[in-house]
């Protein structure tokens, strides 16, 4: 195989994956809360939209990412509000939101359906991005995607050496003895779970803004709901959130490259369009057939409610 090509492929992969780092990341805090968001999938449409209109009107890139940013938080806002606050179920919360966030997103980008955006150049790093092979794949990439590598790290980080980090996976793990010790299990819960949803905000505008970069109802297009089982599937540890990112951003990139190959398979297209989903059921079953690892790592409080005495 060329080694162009490989490149390419290696390129491609990282580019597909990187939406998926920043979702699943902000997921992966505010359920060490205890929070269960599912409303990633329309968290990350707002995002998108919001960052394509900011995008558009200003032409300023930044902007719309912080508008992304802004929307995801605010949806997840109005999350922490009904399950933190009003004590409403946090699967059926979740759903509804991100049924709520998809249809919202198709009302308001209806007006830049046939727009597009000028492509945000990348940010090549010298001498590092003439390696042949990997300097192409690795070095040579717009600024969200070394974005999540920083993510990624100061999540890393965060969770094991910060005493904030501690004092949430604490609240995550037992959040009467974080209350009884004068924590806010509340209050952090709010601060994870906007965190989560500033991320997913994000990764929405990578989508609108950089990857495609143009709006069409659904161009999320499941990429929240693979997220959410990036989180199981990493068994709630970061680094593993980034392999299985790339894992499965390498099997949204190997069907367009097979489809466009020219190679003689006789495999119908919708399959191979088809192939992220069957691989994130497969893994799921997979992994749910190891109960003790999932028991062992789960936040104990995950999804449950929490009220502390007056």
């Amino acid at each position: 195989m060329d080694i162009n090509l490989i490149s390419a492929i290696l390129f491609a992969t990282l580019v597909a994956g990187t939406p998926l780092i920043i979702v699943a990341l902000g997921e992966l805090i505010s359920e060490k809360a205890g929070v269960l968001n599912l409303g990633a999938e329309g968290t990350m449409a707002m995002g998108a939209v919001a960052g394509f209109a900011v995008t558009h009107y200003s032409g300023n890139a930044y902007l719309g990412v912080l508008a992304g940013m802004s929307a995801g938080a605010l949806m997840s806002l109005l999350f922490a509000l009904l399950t933190l606050t009003l004590m409403a179920n946090q699967v059926a919360s979740g759903l509804a939101l991100a049924i709520f966030g998809v249809g919202l997103s198709a009302f308001i980008g209806k007006p830049f359906e046939s727009l597009t955006l000028q492509t945000v150049p990348t940010l090549r790093i010298p001498l590092l991005a003439d390696i042949p092979l990997l300097g192409p794949a690795l070095f040579d990439h717009q600024w969200l995607v070394y974005f999540s590598w920083v993510l990624l790290a100061a999540v890393v980080w965060f969770l094991r050496k910060s005493r904030a980090g501690l004092i949430l996976r604490a609240v995550g793990e037992s959040p009467s003895s974080a209350h009884a010790i004068g924590y806010s299990v509340i209050g952090i819960r709010y601060l994870a779970v906007i965190f989560g949803g500033a991320m997913a905000g994000i990764g929405g505008a990578f989508l609108s803004v950089f990857y495609t970069p143009l709006w069409v109802e659904g161009m999320v297009s499941g990429r929240g709901w693979i997220a959410l089982a990036l989180v199981v599937f990493a068994t709630w540890r970061p680094l593993r959130v980034m392999v299985g990112a790339y894992l499965f951003g390498g099997v949204m990139i190997s069907q367009l490259f097979l489809q466009g190959s020219g190679l003689p398979i006789n495999v119908p297209s919708q399959l191979l369009s088809a192939l992220p989903y069957l691989a994130t059921i497969i893994v799921l079953v997979l992994i749910s057939r190891n109960q003790q690892s999932i028991r062992l790592n789960s936040p104990l409080s995950l999804g449950q409610p929490y009220r502390p005495d007056a």
